[in-house]
């Protein structure tokens, strides 16, 4: 996929914030066609059909009474299987997903179901995101915005990734990671980018 293509237009750019910079609250349409925008219109990619079965499934527990929201979730529980053990992208509808969210490749995409992703960020196959102890069930990782996850990395526990950091290919992350900073490495370090700070 070019990746020119994937890079997520910014909300403000999009029209839809606030005077305050509060992104307006979208409905369940606006959020898929949004999503179509960022995986580059291309409805067929695995990414952008997982993150929409998760807009749906998220958007369904909304509907009342439960006699009509019972047929959304057998609907549900299908398409997310199928995303599920096709593509092999696990991504839950209790992820607090945010906008423009682009899933870059298919592929051992795991994202526990308390898991919280900011807006504009970027995920590769291979990645997982969840607990790090079996004592600590519920216990997930934040994503700020604009994150850059790499191909193969793992971030585990309850821990915070800042806004605009990049994790890099098959780091194993076990801290928090500052907004900005490039992580690396088994167990994860913080590294200067090339040519400092800009």
């Amino acid at each position: 996929m070019n990746d020119q293509a994937t890079q997520p237009a910014s909300a403000s750019s999009a029209g839809d914030v606030a005077q305050n910079d509060t992104p307006k609250p979208l409905g369940l349409w606006a959020q898929v066609r949004e999503d179509w925008h960022a995986h580059g219109r291309d409805w067929t990619l695995p990414g952008f059909r997982a993150v929409a079965v998760a807009r749906f499934g998220k958007w369904r527990m909304n509907v009342k009474p439960i006699i009509l929201r019972a047929p959304l979730s057998i609907l549900y529980r299908i398409l997310y299987r199928r995303v599920r053990n096709v593509y092999g992208i696990e991504l839950p509808y209790s992820v607090q997903l945010g906008r423009m969210v682009v899933f870059e490749h298919q592929g051992g995409v795991v994202i526990h179901g308390c898991v919280t992703i900011g807006d504009g960020c970027i995920i590769r196959q291979g990645v997982t995101i969840g607990n790090r102890t079996l004592d600590k069930p519920m216990e997930a990782p934040t994503l700020g915005k604009n994150v850059n996850v790499g191909a193969g990395a793992k971030i585990l526990g309850g821990l915070t990734i800042g806004d605009n950091a990049v994790i890099g290919a098959n780091a194993v992350v076990l801290k928090d990671i500052p907004a900005g900073a490039l992580a690396v490495g088994i167990p994860a370090v913080i590294k200067e980018p090339k040519g400092g700070a800009s």
